[in-house]
């Protein structure tokens, strides 16, 4: 049987309030014998403090435990804290294990957190380009860490893991262990590690972006001439080339099932044959033929020459629903030897559900083919979930509405196209944070851990019918 220390609730005189923001603001931590050395309970407030458990025995290892439990109460909140030393400038890695129970979203309820301190206790700047303090931008602090999930083995224990170069003022980091918002819960942290590490090494890639309209001579001539654009951009270093929408579709005057192909096809053979031969990986959308049924898809190419994936358009305009189109229901994302893309169509920018799913799956790059869209789209995508996207679309610049770009994690082009017949290309370090404006601080891995729960649709109520504007006297109305 695993041994157990339960910490009972001191009397409100034994709280030791810490003015020097501790781990939170206004956090009340306890200094206790029975932990691990360095270790110590928390909470936001006594009144929703859960019950925290040391178990001797406990852990994936055996080596020991924290169990943070919750009552019925739906507000509880409560960590175990440790300081450790740590210098400016180095780099860290974090590493835990984690095991739920009766946690809806354990992403949400049981993160773990890196705070950063200097010797007093204080939170510290964060470190900004010095472009940024010049431009008179204000230099936020530096924000919480909030370590990803990894891989969780056979018996529930999460792996909690990511490498943090330490703010140049900082002296400290706070490393908690949470529970929140999950009534009836339990959370099982083992001993976490916290070590001088290797810095970070850089993840380049070259991404480019076709801008260029098939002039609809024929299903393979469209095709064929964006051979020299990606033979060019491929002769530059372009690691992904991004073309447009329905490629084999444009200008011919056709219904979509009358162009839809199998996949693997005449179209994908062509362009699996440019990407092997460049070297490069290609994104390209078709009109897909499975069996009866007709989708929009998305496709990614490896520079062997074979599909690493593809992706079906999920929302559908009316002119695809009208045409008998089928809306695809997943959304995929592929590893690749540079990182992890996903990949959307056209109207699927509309929506931030698509996006945020692509990117809640890890994707760090989306391909986005796409005819046209809000031009405020693309940025905004790119901007809320702190993704890089490469759009490459059939719109004249002059129409001032969508580009073929590539726009960086905070919406920023950093590349986009004003001429028919080109391509723009930009280089962006995956590895590189971005650290956000006005207390953001690395707002992607905040969106995971801030993000609300979805609820089910199936609950939701139906939305109320349109009516007339009733006429008749107050007391007839219903």
């Amino acid at each position: 049987m695993k041994r157990s220390r339960l910490l009972l609730a001191p009397p409100a005189w034994a709280l030791i309030l810490v003015a020097a923001w501790p781990a939170s603001a206004g956090a009340q931590t306890q200094a206790r014998s029975d932990l691990p050395e360095g270790w110590q309970p928390a909470a936001p407030r006594e009144e929703i403090r859960p019950t925290i458990t040391f178990l001797a025995t406990g852990g994936p290892d055996g080596a020991g435990a924290f169990l943070i439990a919750t009552d019925d109460g739906i507000g509880q909140h409560g960590w175990v804290q440790k300081t450790f030393p740590v210098t400016g400038g180095k780099t860290y890695r974090f590493l835990a294990q984690r095991k739920t129970v009766n946690v809806e979203s354990p992403r949400r309820s049981a993160p773990a957190r890196i705070v950063w301190r200097d010797e007093r206790g204080k939170l510290v700047p964060a470190d900004v380009p010095a472009e940024s303090e010049q431009a008179g931008r204000p230099v936020p602090t530096a924000e919480p860490e909030h370590p990803p999930e990894a891989a969780t083995d056979a018996h529930g224990w999460t792996t909690l893991t990511g490498r943090y170069r330490a703010p140049s003022r900082a002296t400290q980091a706070v490393v908690e262990l949470h529970l929140q918002w999950a009534p009836k819960a339990q959370a099982y942290w083992g001993l976490a590690r916290f070590e001088e590490c290797e810095p970070v090494p850089p993840r380049t890639v070259r991404l480019a972006a076709i801008h260029h309209r098939p002039t609809g001579k024929g299903p393979r001539a469209n095709c064929e001439e964006f051979a020299p654009l990606i033979a060019e951009a491929a002769r530059n270093g372009a690691d992904l080339v991004v073309l447009g929408e329905t490629v084999h579709y444009v200008g011919l005057g056709k219904k979509p099932h009358e162009v839809a192909e199998p996949i693997p096809g005449p179209s994908t053979e062509y362009f699996s044959g440019l990407a092997k031969k460049h070297g490069t990986h290609i994104v390209v959308s078709l009109y897909e033929r499975d069996g009866r049924l007709v989708y929009n898809v998305a496709l990614l190419i490896g520079p062997d020459g074979r599909i690493i994936g593809k992706y079906r358009k999920v929302c559908l305009p009316h002119s695809e629903i009208e045409a008998g189109v089928m809306p695809g229901n997943d959304y995929p994302v592929f590893d690749t030897k540079f990182g992890k893309v996903g990949m959307m169509v056209c109207y699927d920018g509309f929506f931030p559900e698509v996006a945020r799913e692509l990117s809640r799956r890890g994707a760090e790059i989306i391909a986005w083919p796409v005819w046209g869209c809000d031009p405020l789209l693309a940025p905004a995508r790119a901007n809320e979930n702190r993704v890089v996207i490469v759009s490459s679309t059939y719109m004249d610049v002059k129409a001032k509405w969508m580009l073929s770009a590539i726009y960086d994690r905070d919406g920023t082009v950093l590349a986009a196209a004003d001429t028919w017949g080109t391509f723009v290309m930009a280089e962006v370090d995956l590895n590189a944070r971005r650290i956000g404006p006005y207390n953001l601080g690395d707002f992607r891995a905040m969106v995971h851990r801030h993000r609300p729960v979805p609820p089910a649709e199936a609950a939701l109520p139906a939305p109320a019918p349109a009516t007339e504007k009733p006429s008749g006297p107050a007391q007839n109305r219903p």
